[in-house]
């Protein structure tokens, strides 16, 4: 049996206090000599820490439990029919994982929600040019001879870009590499209007989302994206090799905000305020003009009758392409686009394995379910592992485990339009779950094929390395993970990413509220990315044929949980967080050279978070030191009050304004690259404000700059006093 609960100070571990009962009158009372209590007390204690298995025997067993088999059938099961957020379909997949839960003897409810999400009523496109018959675009992926989703793929929206702006425009076309902000640059540096053109831009350096924003801005009328061959098709095509087939498209959301948009900054809640839909589609955040996604083949055709000057050379196909030309024109592209805005139903669904001492204390797992198609990488392939590593959660309890804090099992709905219902869900939650998260642990698609990559907040990264150097590597059975990982990088050392892009569901945790987070995969990349093509066939032959990537992802997933939820002083690490603090500062000072801006503020505040690691540091040695020589002997009030410090830290590095423009982001150290939102920034408000500086070099821009260091450097100071545990 686990140990008693000690009293460590909180009123939920407390026992009531009873007043005793009085004796009847004229009864005698026997009066215990303590000494014999004492000693019975010290053995009790003592016989608990020898016969309880250890946290370490637990986490042993669960790496010995994982299931090839239970990852893979269900993934067979939640991927037999396309399951778009907001269909019948996807409700479904949610009863799967509702089912598979309960049976585990969890504790599972569905949460719903009321958001917008967006579906197509038309679409249509075509191309002309002078000479050339019109060609019109049939805008379907086609599947192949033997496929076993044929039947079932006509259930899958037809291509789109969700939110984009319904209408009609015929124009011009203009070619825009890949949407970003130099690629628009370049194109008017060499006299290229795009006002009221048609851009056309290719999928692969940044988020849909802002390719659309910047040719909205750069003057554009509509735009279309497609999968390149040079990026997409480098090999064989499915189903004969992993490669996007010709007809591929890669569908999915440019909104570029975050949670559900009838209800920015607030929880989406039965009877809450909303803006209008109108409202909703008129903010920034919204793409603001037709837009289409096309397949590789159709992009190529528009390519071949684009004229003008020729491209530059980084801005060509692979071999066999066309000569890309900038344009505008001769070739015409007329474009419909008609959407249907609509308030929808999504289902988050959520377990909870309830802690025994600190059930106060969350450690929080979380994947998503939606998917544009079948997603059997994306995001299915993480909820087969977070179904499969629950398997083994409940074979630990059936031998006697308990978690020491409360862990709570999270499963996503529309993800894939903006991380919608992650960030109803905290936002709903806030304070809850501000003062009693210690972690959010994120997998968003398991496996996307080799190699494995891992992205943290920094107090994680130490964790993370201990923990991958007890799990297996699923391609090389004499080889760790961390072995794996070590040789995934050719300078030799760990690359940890981190968390600020806007690409899954930790976004609300880490960037809005403050949370301690981590996110973790096999492979990082795949050319079928939110196709038609991303089917459990697809993953079976090329992405994990065994399903041991699977597993060595829900091992990883599930030891950084028990190490989080077990251990009585927490494992994080903020020495590795001041170092990543100085790299960002390093990077900043190169950019203010010879400009009036002072970086001296956010360098005095980091030494001074440095100096609270340390004490940290010494202090969770000496308590550790100190279970070693008397184990029953840790005051469980100190231990409580370290815990606290380690776990409130990251929230002090958020600040209620949140960014200068963008203020659902709170987080001033990590948060998503203006220009492109699956992009991670360090100290995003300094990176937004220099930016503007360089573009209009004027006093109060660079005061701008100061400001915003000034702010960093305040947060950082708090955050060494939350570490410290002192006040001024």
């Amino acid at each position: 049996m686990p140990p008693p609960p000690e009293d460590d100070g909180s009123s939920s571990a407390r026992t009531p206090l009873i007043p005793p009962t009085p004796p009847p009158p004229g009864r005698a009372v026997a009066r215990l000599h303590p000494l014999p209590l004492l000693v019975a007390a010290a053995f009790a204690a003592s016989y608990h820490l020898l016969v309880a298995p250890a946290p370490s025997y637990y986490r042993s067993l669960f790496l010995s439990l994982g299931s090839n088999d239970t990852a893979a059938a269900h993934l067979h099961a939640l991927t037999l029919r396309p399951h778009l957020a907001g269909t019948e379909a996807n409700a479904r997949a949610a009863e799967h994982v509702v089912s598979a839960l309960s049976s585990l003897s969890f504790p599972t409810r569905v949460v719903p929600y009321s958001v917008l999400l967006a579906y197509p009523v038309h679409r249509s496109l075509s191309l002309s040019a002078p000479g050339h018959a019109t060609t019109p675009f049939a805008l379907v992926q086609d599947t192949y001879p033997g496929d076993p989703y044929a039947a079932v793929s006509a259930e899958a929206v037809p291509t789109f870009l969700a939110y984009a702006a319904s209408g009609s425009v015929a124009a011009e076309a203009v070619y825009a590499n890949y949407g970003r902000p130099e690629d628009f640059a370049y194109l008017a540096a060499r006299g290229v209007d795009v006002t009221g053109k048609v851009v056309l831009a290719r999928y692969g350096k940044v988020y849909r989302g802002d390719i659309v924003i910047n040719a909205r801005k750069a003057g554009a009328a509509a735009a279309v994206i497609y999968t390149d061959a040079k990026d997409y098709a480098a090999g064989e095509a499915f189903p004969d090799g992993p490669w996007m087939p010709p007809t591929g498209v890669q569908v999915g959301s440019t909104f570029k905000g975050v949670g559900d948009p009838t209800t920015p900054m607030w929880a989406s809640s039965e009877g809450c305020e909303r803006v209008s839909i109108p409202e909703a589609m008129a903010t920034d955040d919204m793409p603001g003009i037709p837009a289409l996604p096309v397949s590789g083949r159709d992009g190529e055709a528009i390519l071949q009758l684009i004229g003008g000057d020729v491209a530059p050379k980084d801005w060509q196909g692979g071999d066999g392409s066309p000569v890309y030309r900038l344009g505008p024109g001769p070739a015409v592209l007329n474009l419909t686009y008609i959407g249907n805005e609509t308030m929808a139903t999504i289902q988050n669904v959520i377990s909870v394995i309830e802690g025994k001492e600190e059930p106060e204390r969350y450690i929080i797992l979380g994947n998503h379910r939606d998917a544009w198609t079948f997603g059997a990488v994306d995001p299915n392939s993480g909820t087969a592992a977070l179904l499969e590593l629950a398997q083994r959660f409940s074979e630990l309890q059936k031998k006697g485990w308990r978690p020491r804090r409360t862990i709570i099992l999270c499963n996503w709905d529309a993800e894939e339009y903006g991380l919608v219902g992650s960030t109803e869900w905290v936002e709903e939650n806030r304070a809850m779950l501000t003062s009693r998260t210690v972690a959010y642990l994120n997998v968003d698609s398991a496996v996307y094929g080799a190699g494995f990559y891992a992205s943290a907040t920094p107090q994680l990264d130490e964790l993370l390395k201990e923990a991958s150097k007890q799990v297996q590597n699923p391609d090389n059975e004499t080889q760790s993970l961390y072995d794996l990982w070590m040789a995934s990088d050719s300078s030799s050392m760990i690359k940890i990413g981190r968390i600020g892009g806007g690409g899954s569901d930790y976004s609300a945790f880490v960037q809005h509220i403050g949370i301690p987070s981590i996110d973790i995969s096999m492979g990082s990349e795949y050319a079928v990315y939110h196709s038609l093509y991303d089917d459990f066939v697809w993953m079976e032959k090329f992405g994990d044929p065994l399903f041991r990537r699977h597993v060595a992802v829900a091992s990883m997933w599930g030891l950084v949980a028990l190490r989080l939820s077990d251990e009585e002083i927490l494992p994080f690490n903020y020495s590795t967080y001041a170092v990543e603090l100085e790299k960002g500062a390093i990077d900043i000072n190169k950019r203010l050279l010879g400009v009036p801006v002072s970086s001296s503020p956010l360098q005095k505040s980091i030494a001074e978070f440095k100096r609270a690691a340390l004490q940290m540091d010494s202090e969770m040695k000496a308590l550790q030191t100190r279970k070693v020589w008397n184990p029953w002997r840790n005051n469980p009030l100190k231990v409580r009050d370290l815990n606290e410090r380690l776990m409130m830290t990251e929230r002090a590095f958020t600040d209620r304004e949140g960014l200068s423009g963008r203020p659902w982001y709170k987080h001033l150290i990590y948060a998503p690259s203006l220009h492109d939102d699956y992009g991670a920034q360090v100290y995003p408000g300094v990176d937004d404000a220099i930016q503007m500086a360089e573009r209009t070099n004027t006093s109060e821009s660079w005061r701008s700059v100061q400001h915003e260091i000034y702010r960093i450097a305040r947060v950082i100071n708090q955050a060494s006093l939350v570490l410290s545990g002192g006040l001024t």
